[in-house]
């Protein structure tokens, strides 16, 4: 909720975790065009990979409930192919509501454009909605502003918003210049200040450190995650990173082995800077909804009898079109 700490938990969610047996979001149809945010359709209706879903963030509200921003696919004018040619697509980004992490219902609008996010007609990605640590009640959406093919670099801005659905741009780049930056998290340090965590194409996961409560930021020297191992051989990039109440840090995100393979890997640090990896991935594809890949994803703690419980969301492809591409959708996975 407004005011919490973002991403924090009570304990180390671990590395053990049970997949769900039905997704938590899917997609439109082949056959839809235009689809509403909020519409349903048969589980049986045709899908392809035209239509795609990804990068789960989930905020808690003050009322209880929880929200989940995400990032849908679609085709981009003269560009049918969707997500099945993700460089010559478009995103929208969206959200749905639950009572309880388990059941999700999609809530009508778009919370941000491609336009509105300084796109054009390409993508926005990745949102990550926090708090403003000024007890406003006000929230800022940090996300990918991706302008062109996956050739042109990738900034991070930010947009702010009084009740979570309607979203006012800021001025400038969060994060820009040298690197090509995606896939933002933003956790609040002890002392005032905020660290960011983000992907830098084709280098790894690296921070950034803001003095003015997450407007302006500078980059910290290194990497937080280097590319090093089989899982992460291709890319490392969106980090979920979870401050622990009693201290220390975990660490979850996307290491692609290859272009057609793609695990949830994990790490943990007593500082927040060096980062001790875990040798085996913690989600690996192989379902029937992630039978190829499993990426980008978020944690949230759940109040329960005793000890909290914990749900982690993320983005997985079922493989089943050409070069094991195919239907980008939101599973679910509960701690154990």
């Amino acid at each position: 909720m407004a005011g919490a700490i973002p991403h924090g938990v009570t304990r180390d969610p671990g590395t053990i975790w049970s997949k769900d047996t039905a997704v938590a979001i899917d997609v439109p149809p082949d056959e839809i065009v235009d689809p509403l945010p909020a519409a349903q359709w048969p589980v049986a209706d045709t899908r392809t990979g035209i239509y795609g879903v990804v990068t789960p963030n989930v905020v808690a509200l003050a009322d209880g409930t929880y929200r989940m921003y995400y990032t849908q696919i679609l085709p981009r004018e003269g560009f049918s192919a969707g997500s099945n040619d993700y460089d010559n697509s478009t995103t929208r980004i969206l959200s749905a509501v639950s009572p309880d992490v388990l059941v999700w219902t999609l809530e009508q609008g778009v919370r941000l454009s491609a336009a509105q996010g300084g796109a054009g007609n390409f993508r926005v990605v990745s949102p990550e909605v926090v708090p403003l640590s000024d007890g406003s009640g006000r929230w800022r959406m940090y996300y990918e502003c991706c302008p062109g093919p996956q050739a042109v670099a990738s900034s991070l801005r930010s947009a702010l918003s009084e009740d979570g659905l309607r979203w006012t741009m800021e001025p400038g780049v969060r994060m820009g210049g040298d690197g090509s930056y995606n896939s933002p998290r933003l956790i609040f340090l002890a002392d005032g200040r905020c660290r960011l965590y983000c992907g830098d194409r084709g280098r790894g996961i690296v921070s950034a450190l803001s003095e003015d409560g997450g407007f302006t930021f500078a980059l910290e020297p290194g990497l937080r995650i280097a590319q090093e191992s089989p899982y992460e051989a291709l890319t490392a990039f969106a980090p979920e990173v979870l401050p622990i109440a009693g201290g220390g840090y975990r660490m979850y995100y996307a290491g692609y082995s290859a272009a057609n393979r793609a695990y949830v890997l994990g790490a943990v640090s007593e500082d927040g800077l060096n980062w001790q990896k875990e040798a085996e991935p913690v989600i690996a594809p192989g379902g029937r909804w992630d039978g190829a890949k499993c990426s980008e994803m978020c944690v949230v703690e759940v109040p329960g009898e005793g000890a909290p419980g914990y749900r982690l969301f993320y983005e997985a492809c079922d493989g089943t079109a050409v070069d094991e591409r195919g239907v980008w959708r939101i599973a679910g996975a509960t701690g154990i």
